[in-house]
């Protein structure tokens, strides 16, 4: 059966790209600005892709369709900067006359896979101009090897749908990426992506071994054709810079027939602050089947594990490593891998069938952070962070420990660089609620962060480029193109000292700069 799907497929891919060869234009200089440029675009598009994929703002479905993955109801609002037009492709020919009839009519793009970009970069301008957004939600196939241990994913899939599809065919494999069951693959792989098997398989980037992308000049390139250095750029230097990437083939890992999941909750009065400052030292050093995450909020400390194997052996494995938690057989949930993929987010009640919900559960306004820590914290810190987590407004702490497959691959092997000698990431996750546009943003993340500038690296202080934040910096446009010296204030951020390659590799595939954001890689020309 999986055979005879993937040749229909190949066949169907067959069947678009030789419609395609009719409006394929091969385009060497910058976006055009064409009299009627807008109308013109619409017409271009309609020679190609059907009428029923293409919505303008005159449309009556146009709102739902723009809204549909909104993630942070912040967004939600009739100041923000909306696309003229949303196009949502079912076949990669689809995509290659978007780019194409773009790039003749001075269109430029944004690309929308989950919806999840904090920012929301991907289906908004943060400035008025004319733009579109390719809109990947209808394509979302995943595409099983079982035999080869391999899959090819579309763009426009969710990761519940991969962990779904996966255990499906088998329950000897699973996959490395986010807890979150709704995040689409084509934001997440583009900036590494992880979850809690970071430590055994590193990031989800890290297993992606071909992809399909759509070049600023519309042609639809596999790894060969690409070249490595365009496909080392896409595994992680963030999504929409060099292109669109239309489905990843990633190689699938083994998983036990038996996990184990813990959450043990300890408050501040029993002892949260030792624990936590001794978890910082302890779960980074601890073996790579064993993830111990925190989510720290008011005066209470999650402690949440995912261990590859039984509860057998992980009582004695914790007994002897992080006795002080206090970790004991009643914590022990054992299940199958799959299982525990909903069971961590959901809890009990989460079943495998949730992870097929394209709907996200969560409806509030949200600013975003992320740090990284490369030494201890003191714990005379760690009782002042607790402090500031029942402050008016306050959020939640995220850490994530490294150590294992994650820290044990080079910096620059691809561009996501938080790597060798990290001990945990941070994310400073700020919810808050009100009534339509006029809520106002909650100020406890920034604050934070600045309390938190001490502890974390420096020169450059580090952040996690799926974490999206433009308090960071964003590029300025200098002769219709993003300046290289702009985008370098937030980009060695995110990528240290695989700034300035993304950079060159941007300046070969995309020197007009016509695939760009914000915080998009900018060409470095010189």
């Amino acid at each position: 059966m999986a055979k005879s799907s993937s040749r229909a497929s190949a066949l169907a891919l067959l069947l678009c790209a030789l419609s395609a060869s009719s409006f394929h234009v091969a385009i060497s200089g910058p976006p055009a600005a064409s009299p009627g440029g807008k109308d013109d675009f619409l017409s271009c598009l309609t020679k190609t892709v059907p009428p029923r994929l293409l919505f303008a703002k005159s449309s009556p479905a146009y709102g739902s369709v723009w809204s549909s993955t909104i993630r942070n109801l912040k967004f939600l609002s009739d100041k923000t900067v909306k696309p003229l037009y949303i196009i949502t492709p079912t076949e990669p020919c689809h995509i290659q006359a978007t780019v194409s009839c773009g790039r003749k009519h001075g269109m430029r793009l944004r690309v929308r896979s989950g919806g999840h970009d904090y920012e929301g970069l991907s289906y908004r301008s943060d400035k008025a101009e004319p733009f579109a957004v390719v809109d990947l939600s209808k394509m979302r196939q995943v595409r099983i090897d079982g035999k080869q241990a391999t899959a090819w994913v579309d763009s426009g899939a969710q990761l519940g749908e991969i962990y779904y599809a996966v255990a499906k065919e088998t329950p000897k494999l699973g996959f490395p990426a986010g807890v979150c069951a709704t995040i689409g693959v084509g934001g997440h792989f583009s900036g590494g992506g992880f979850g809690m098997m970071l430590r055994k398989y590193g990031t989800a980037a890290d297993l992606v071994i071909d992809a399909k992308v759509v070049d600023a000049d519309g042609r639809l390139l596999d790894r060969k054709a690409m070249g490595e250095d365009l496909f080392w750029a896409i595994r992680g230097g963030g999504g929409a810079s060099f292109g669109i990437v239309v489905s990843w083939q990633v190689k699938l890992v083994p998983v036990p027939p038996t996990v184990t999941v813990f959450q043990i909750h300890k408050g501040v009065k029993d002892g949260a602050v030792d624990l936590v400052a001794k978890w910082q030292q302890v779960a980074p050093s601890l073996p790579e089947d064993l993830m111990i995450r925190i989510l720290a909020m008011g005066q209470d400390a999650l402690f949440e594990a995912l261990f590859l194997g039984t509860c057998k052996d992980l009582v004695p494995l914790m007994n002897a490593r992080f006795p002080e938690l206090g970790m004991n057989q009643t914590h022990c949930n054992e299940m199958s891998w799959i299982q525990s993929v909903p069971y961590i987010p959901l809890g009990k009640t989460g079943t495998v069938k949730d992870l097929l919900n394209r709907t996200s559960n969560i409806r509030a306004f949200g600013k975003y952070k992320s740090d990284y820590v490369r030494d201890p914290i003191p714990r005379s810190v760690w009782e002042k962070i607790f402090t500031w987590l029942v402050k008016p407004g306050a959020g939640v702490m995220i850490m994530d420990p490294y150590g294992g497959k994650i820290s044990s691959i080079a910096d620059d092997a691809t561009p996501f660089p938080h790597r060798q000698g990290m001990l945990f990431n941070i994310q400073y996750v700020n919810y808050w609620f009100g009534e339509g546009a006029g809520a106002q943003p909650n100020q406890w993340s920034r604050d934070m962060y600045a309390f938190m500038e001490p502890y974390v690296t420096k020169n450059p202080r580090q952040a996690y480029v799926n974490y999206r934040d433009m308090d960071l910096g964003v590029n300025q446009v200098v002769g219709d193109v993003s300046t290289y010296e702009s985008g370098k204030v937030w980009g060695k951020k995110y990528f240290k000292g695989n700034f300035e390659r993304l950079a060159r590799i941007k300046a070969k595939v995309d020197p007009h700069d016509y695939f760009r954001n914000e915080q998009s890689i900018p060409p470095l020309l010189k």
